[in-house]
């Protein structure tokens, strides 16, 4: 692997963990708008899915010699935005807003999968994608009971 590819893939990564810490901070805040426990503790298992990749990706970008980002970056910081307007609304458009960001994380990562090199595309297809498929399709669910 040459050292422009390596510093794409670091790239590339370093956007996908963003969109997790994002995730991680906006099903936080979504967890505090229910009361019932068994949708607190489905958006929790949501939520740990989230901090198990965010742990996976920061693993792959080290293995790179790479730094993993600290923080959520713009789109954390538009969740959150978006989040505050939904505290207003109500549970059922919490619910919509993490929809929209596991929907983009999905088509993050089916946009940038081409363009990684072979170790790093086997990553993400074996460890990340499935993860984010089945939150994507749970979350789908919940939404329909809210």
């Amino acid at each position: 692997m040459n050292a422009t590819s390596t510093k794409q893939d670091i790239d590339h990564l370093n956007e996908f963990l963003r969109g997790e810490r994002a995730a991680v901070e906006t099903y936080t805040q979504c967890i505090e708008k229910f009361d019932d426990p068994q949708m607190k503790e489905e958006l929790r298992v949501l939520r740990t899915s989230h901090q198990k990749r965010v742990t996976q990706i920061e693993s792959r970008i080290r293995e790179l010699s790479g730094t993993p980002d600290a923080s959520s970056g713009a789109w954390g910081s538009f969740a959150k935005l978006v989040e505050g307007g939904a505290k207003v609304f109500g549970k059922s458009a919490a619910i919509n807003v993490i929809e929209e960001g596991e929907d983009h994380g999905k088509n993050l990562y089916n946009d940038k999968l081409d363009s990684l090199t072979a170790g790093t595309r086997a990553f993400m297809i074996e460890q990340i994608m499935p993860e984010q498929r089945r939150t994507h399709d749970t979350l789908a669910a919940l939404r329909r009971r809210v």
